[in-house]
């Protein structure tokens, strides 16, 4: 149950995804990304977590493809 997310913090991450901002895995980064940006410090908090995550996901499977590669 703790991996579902509302529809806003989803959305709200493609759309910084889209524009092209820059987030990492590390969700003190994002947090400090997201800064003035967002108002509301619990949509913040979990929009910089949702999006450690999903960047965390990216990395690892990007490094799982250059792996393979290699082989």
């Amino acid at each position: 149950m703790g991996k579902i997310k509302t529809r806003l913090i989803i959305r709200t991450a493609n759309n910084l995804l889209s524009k092209g901002v820059v987030f990492t895995g590390k969700f003190e980064y994002n947090k400090k990304v997201l800064g003035n940006t967002i108002q509301s410090m619990k949509i913040r908090n979990q929009v910089a977590g949702f999006l450690a995550r999903v960047m965390s996901k990216r990395r690892k499977t990007s490094e799982n493809i250059q792996i393979a590669a290699k082989i």
